[in-house]
């Protein structure tokens, strides 16, 4: 029969559980810090991915390969003969036929390399995250409840494959002398989407798991929400620039602020049925494109306004970051339609669209995850 204890002499000799400084960090933390220079490499290729596809876009070189071979292509023409044998596959579809008719060899081998590396670029990608993710997995270094991430993007990147090719595809059907601006946008959109959700997986990444925890339960909820409507905003009107880019609807209008001399464009509903105009008719698809900026400008100014009242110093940098660019991106976007969109200003123009999407991101993780700073500091 056990012993009877004094209730005293429980409570005094039960030891005490003493909690461990870092419990949180050390459960699961993995390789956070390799893992985040990994993600950063892939951010820098993903952005190098989409600058080199606007200039493939901008050159028409897109169409110059016609077919998809995700393995053999990455051998490019190793001979005259089989250079011969791509020219001729490219004279057979429409593009040549109505837009290239008299092209050269000399002159076709610059737009194919435009495109062989593009679709190259796409390859490096993949093995980057392939080796990068099997090598994390392998040693067992992938923070708990980050292999769905990583996967994730894994996924995402495949997707964006299959897209390339749907949206390449539509250029070498009968009549078509460019790819189908939806296709188009919605291979930008989906690059746009695995770019954010990197930057962001980055954001978190920077800090501890612990730190981010603590952070949350001082976060603006309001400012928060504001910014993913910004964010939300932006990639709608980068939708609608990647419809303007696929029918090259940014140099059918070249005055600013009114076009052709009114404010609507001349016969903005002309097409039949009506629909085909807000994705076919170049002055509807332009003027789209300058009020949905016009509007993106003016909300992301009350944000920036509703930012200012954050006691967080970090916080209102970003959002300053992040009007600062887009003030930029609205003079650039008026100098590209003034100029005829040349490939130069254009792609500048597609070049701040990414570093911006990467600022709003930022400024809407540190609303939700402000940086925690002294009294002194704020």
């Amino acid at each position: 029969m056990a012993t009877k204890r004094s209730i005293f002499e429980d409570v005094g000799d039960t030891p005490k559980q003493v909690a461990t400084p870092g419990g949180i960090d050390r459960a699961g933390t993995g390789a956070r810090g390799l893992i985040r220079g990994w993600l950063m490499a892939l951010f820098a290729l993903v952005v190098l991915m989409i600058v080199v596809g606007g200039l493939t876009r901008l050159t028409d070189s897109g169409l110059s390969i016609t077919e998809w071979k995700p393995v053999t292509g990455a051998m490019p023409p190793m001979s005259e003969a089989a250079w011969t044998e791509e020219f001729d596959k490219y004279r057979a579809i429409p593009e040549y036929q109505l837009q290239n008719k008299g092209m050269s060899l000399a002159e076709f081998k610059v737009i194919y390399w435009w495109e062989w590396g593009h679709r190259q670029l796409g390859r490096v990608i993949g093995l980057v995250w392939v080796i990068g993710f099997v090598a994390f997995a392998a040693t067992r270094k992938i923070p708990t409840g980050w292999t769905p991430k990583l996967l994730f993007i894994g996924a995402l990147g495949g997707l964006q494959g299959f897209i390339g090719w749907w949206m390449v595809s539509s250029g070498l059907e009968e009549g078509m002398l460019d790819v189908a601006s939806y296709r188009l946008a919605t291979h930008l959109g989906l690059a746009f989407v695995i770019f954010g959700f990197i930057a962001w997986y980055i954001y978190q990444l920077g800090r501890s798991q612990a730190e981010l925890l603590q952070a949350r339960r001082g976060g603006d909820a309001g400012l928060s929400r504001l910014a993913t409507l910004l964010v939300g905003f932006a990639f709608f009107q980068i939708i609608l620039g990647a419809l303007v880019a696929g029918i090259d609807a940014g140099r059918a209008f070249p005055d600013w602020p009114l076009m052709a001399g009114g404010f609507l464009p001349p016969e903005p509903l002309s097409l039949s049925p009506v629909w085909r105009n807000f994705f076919e008719d170049a002055g509807l698809v332009q003027f789209m494109h300058r009020m949905a900026g016009y509007t993106l400008f003016a909300f992301a100014l009350f944000v920036w306004h509703r930012a200012r009242r954050s006691a967080n110093d970090k916080t209102r940098f970003a959002f300053n970051a992040m009007m600062a660019l887009m003030s930029l991106q609205v003079v650039v976007g008026i100098v590209t339609v003034m100029y005829s969109a040349p490939w130069q200003i254009a792609i500048l123009h597609q070049l701040i669209a990414v570093i911006l999407w990467a600022v709003i991101l930022h400024g809407r993780f540190l609303a939700q995850y402000p940086i925690a700073q002294t009294i002194k500091g704020a």
